[in-house]
């Protein structure tokens, strides 16, 4: 572990790495359960895969931005402990697989040489924040929104109230209200607003995909600038104390809203604010470092296929509100390229552009800061690197996750079937190369990682058996969904589940009908005025599973005969509910709240010592057999149980002692208090744990 301490110049960072090096010590000597170990890595981007023995590595991007040196550091870290191979995420983060666990600390260790870190990238935390790619460039925008998003990532990073909770959390960021961010789906969403000459954000709240999507309901329909960090805090404290945590389906947000309703939500975000110590976070726009282009006389290229070059033209660059200048849309086939592409990509955009890229949360990267004049030199650069493609977020640009590739969750293959279907448009239907409307996604499981039920034509991995019991894979077949602007979106209805074979000719009956009745209406328009029924009859005949060939039992991209399997999801990390482990957790929080108040750090040090006390009483609960589902029903239990039978002598309620916490303003003197009330409590429901053991025992 020394070389960690010698190498990284940050000691959180330090910490960090060290701790996860322990901790894996440790896990390997038998000393943590493994399901308190997954919770553990999960949080440090860990990601258990498909394919036993190796781990998928998750690196965090906060929208989508990656400097060309930081490119560079992520192409040496693949190369060295994976296999040179690269992973655009949805929510613009990187995926590398196949890492061992036991060099994972070292791996994170190499990455945070150039700031780049896999903290808080898996698990029930604050995940990537993620941000319209264009932000910064877009000639619609009212302001960059990269400053908001940046500063509110390093706000709620390594945060104590949003280390825990019952299910990960969301944030997006966009720049107009095209809504390029899609918060209409998000746990909370902003989309850039100015009144009155303040900016601010439209604030959309519990929106969400999974088997269950739910369009996010409007918070707030302008919030100043300075309000979404105290906001946000609000809504992951309220998360965090009321949120589902026993039942995975259920332990998103948009099932607490749901239950509860907008406005008991609204209410208990105010009933927090005497815990927020900042009521206001000024976002320091001057000192955010935008990227500088550089200036460089542009070199002559020949371009030997005009007609090519002009359809890139035509379907791949965007315009940018600095003058001289445009992006550069790249379609990367299913988010996956190479780390020998990459460093060629990133000494190029460093010698000719502004040194960064942007990932996208359609799997493509965009170069932004090219001047007009350079636009030849990069085709023909690019051309070398086969990222020439023309296409870019067309209907051709089909955005799919890894599914059985390399997920647990997969149920049927999503890339392969994905490169089929981009086969088919290419060389049967090239006039949609050029085609904005039609967004096609594709999902190998429920989970929507792909966003299948948020797109025009969506497609969900699935499995369909035959009367003799045979299982082959299969795709849910959705129509209808689209992203409406500010805020507002449609989920896509499932129409057919039709075997995953059947997929292309699924496809071609949905764009032959467009095609001769559409009319030039967009798709969400014509699906909506044709409705479900009118598709499903069109498409029902391929759902029949009485005439299935031997080539339906073998999905695509493979070569063998299809078999269900289905591993532990880790989209979420899994609680322990184990006595001994959960005093042991509340030992550590302690601790950390004690660390956290010689630092200063009153706020966390509170909320530390809140985590300890819920740990606890959750222990004791758990011991008695009773459910706890969440903090607010493991307070209300534990008086029922513990403090009204007087088993337990506290000089007051637990609902009392704990809830000071939303009571009291995060002073040093209330921090020490609140810290000594877990102290004691912690060592009062262990001694009657003891007891009741020993006169168990007797």
């Amino acid at each position: 572990m020394q070389s960690f301490r010698t190498e990284i110049e940050n000691p959180i960072v330090e910490k960090d790495i060290i701790e996860l090096a322990d901790k894996i010590a440790a896990f390997n000597n038998l000393q943590i359960d493994e399901e308190k170990f997954r919770s553990l890595r999960l949080a440090r981007g860990v990601y258990g895969q498909r394919q036993q023995g190796v781990q998928m590595i998750r690196i965090k991007l906060p929208y989508g931005k990656v400097m060309s040196n930081q490119l560079r550091r992520i192409s040496e870290v693949s190369d060295e402990y994976s296999r040179g191979r690269l992973h655009i995420t949805t929510r613009q983060d990187i995926q590398i697989h196949y890492v061992d666990l036991q060099r994972t600390p070292e791996l994170w260790a190499a990455l945070e040489r150039d700031d780049v870190t896999l903290r808080e990238a898996c698990g029930n935390v604050v995940r990537n924040v993620t941000a319209s790619e264009t932000a910064g460039i877009d000639i619609n925008e009212p302001f960059d929104v990269s400053p908001y998003a940046d500063a509110l990532y390093k706000f709620f990073l390594r945060n104590p109230i949003c280390q825990e909770m019952g299910r990960k959390f969301k944030v997006s960021f966009s720049s107009t209200d095209e809504d390029t961010g899609l918060s209409y789906l998000h746990d909370l969403g902003y989309i850039a607003k100015i009144e009155n000459g303040v900016r601010g954000f439209k604030v959309m709240a519990a929106g969400g995909l999974g088997s269950q999507p739910r369009h996010a309901e409007t918070l707030y329909e302008f919030l100043p600038s300075d309000k979404i960090i105290p906001l946000m805090e609000g809504v992951l404290r309220v998360f965090d104390r009321f949120g589902e945590r026993k039942s995975r389906a259920k332990a998103r947000m948009k099932f607490l809203l749901k239950d509860i309703g907008l406005e008991a939500f609204r209410n208990l975000i105010e009933e927090e604010q005497k815990a927020i110590e900042f009521k206001t976070v000024a976002i320091d726009v001057a000192s955010y470092v935008t990227s500088k282009p550089v200036t460089i006389e542009a070199p002559e290229v020949e371009i030997k296929d005009q007609t090519a070059f002009d359809l890139w033209k035509s379907t791949n660059l965007i315009p940018q509100k600095q003058k001289g200048y445009v992006a550069i849309g790249i379609k990367v086939l299913l988010g996956d390229f190479y780390t020998d592409k990459a460093r060629l990509l990133a000494d190029l955009v460093e010698t000719y552009a502004a040194g960064e890229v942007r990932l996208t949360l359609r799997q493509n990267i965009v170069i932004p800061f090219v001047k007009e004049d350079l636009v030849p030199l990069f085709y023909s650069e690019l051309k070398k690197l086969e990222f020439v493609e023309a296409g870019y977020n067309k209907a051709v640009d089909i955005t799919a996750c890894p599914g059985t590739d390399t997920c647990n969750l997969g149920i049927s293959s999503s890339t392969g079937i994905a490169k089929e279907l981009e086969k088919v448009i290419a060389a049967e239907y090239p006039q949609y190369l050029k085609n904005e409307d039609l967004v096609i996604k594709i999902s190998g499981c429920m989970n929507a990682c792909g966003q299948h039920n948020m797109a025009n034509i969506g497609f969900q991995g699935m499995t369909v058996r035959t009367p003799d019991k045979l299982v082959a894979p299969a795709l849910q077949v959705l129509l209808g969904g689209g992203n409406f602007g500010n805020g507002n979106g449609a989920f896509a209805d499932k129409v057919v589940k039709v075997p995953s074979k059947r997929g292309p000719e699924a496809l071609r009956r949905i764009f032959n009908d467009f095609e001769a009745n559409g009319n030039g209406q967009q798709f969400v328009t014509y699906y909506k005025e044709k409705g479900e029924k009118y598709f499903y009859d069109l498409l029902n005949d391929l759902q029949d599973v009485t005439n299935l060939t031997q080539e339906d039992f073998i999905d695509w991209g493979e070569e063998e005969k299809y078999v269900k399997a289905i591993g532990i999801g880790e989209c979420a990390g899994v609680m322990i509910d184990l006595i001994a482990t959960l005093f042991f957790e509340s030992e550590e929080k302690i601790e950390n709240a004690n660390e956290a108040f010689e630092n200063g750090v009153y706020s966390g040090a509170i909320y530390y010592a809140y985590q300890s006390l819920a740990n606890s009483a959750k222990a004791m609960l758990l011991a008695a057999e009773k459910k706890t589902n969440t903090h607010a029903s493991i307070i209300s239990q534990f008086d029922e149980e513990f403090i009204s039978t007087r088993k337990i002598d506290l000089g007051t309620s637990f609902t009392d002692m704990i809830y000071q916490i939303n009571k009291f303003s995060p002073t040093k003197d209330f921090a020490s208090k609140y810290i000594d009330n877990a102290t004691i409590f912690l060592q009062k429901v262990r001694a009657y744990r003891e007891a009741a053991i020993t006169t168990k025992a007797l």
